[in-house]
């Protein structure tokens, strides 16, 4: 079981200007997948760094969080700091996820290169940095779900199975790191 914190980060949502549909999002994308999380708490946080830095640092630090998503603040306007907020705290990146976010995305949808997506582990947390809109979020999740219980697994110190290879065109290899057979 993943335990999951999710926090909207948005200074209109922070505000009740408008109503949160990326956190729900998140939580139907998790769902969707297929995965055994169990949702421990929901926060909404105005664009603000500091607030930001001292929630992350917060949950992640808790022990009661596996998997901390933040949705919101990976653009390029002038307020989008959750990027830089989440490296400022973490232990270290993972950068294969975000590129596969990007990659997946990106596809259909260009702009989705314009967001700065993180991902990286403070502790035994992975924490996850998505876009806002809510199906900008939802497309990212659903592109690195498969993953998300291994890399937790690990983050964890447990012994993971790793995920089933692909084949096909794109795929020959095994994957990133070579064939999926053992060389003898």
């Amino acid at each position: 079981m993943i335990r999951v914190a999710i926090v909207t980060v948005s200074d209109s949502v922070a505000a009740g200007q408008r109503s949160d549909l990326g956190g729900p999002a998140c939580e139907r994308a998790l769902t969707e997948a297929g995965l055994e999380v169990k949702f421990v708490s929901r926060d909404v946080l105005p664009d603000e760094r500091r607030e930001i830095k001292a929630l992350v640092e917060s949950k992640a630090d808790s022990g009661d969080v596996d998997l901390l998503l933040l949705t919101g603040g990976t653009g390029v306007a002038p307020r989008d700091r959750t990027p830089d907020a989440v490296r400022e705290v973490i232990e270290f990146e993972v950068p294969g996820l975000a590129e596969k976010m990007r990659a997946d995305t990106g596809a259909e949808l260009p702009v989705a290169y314009l967001s700065r997506q993180v991902v990286g582990v403070r502790g035994a947390t992975l924490i996850v940095a998505l876009p806002g809109s809510p199906k900008g979020a939802s497309d990212c999740l659903r592109a690195i779900a498969e993953l998300l219980p291994h890399a937790v697994a690990l983050i964890r110190g447990e012994r993971a199975k790793h995920p089933t290879a692909r084949r096909g065109p794109a795929n020959r290899s095994g994957g990133p790191c070579g064939p999926a057979t053992p060389r003898g």
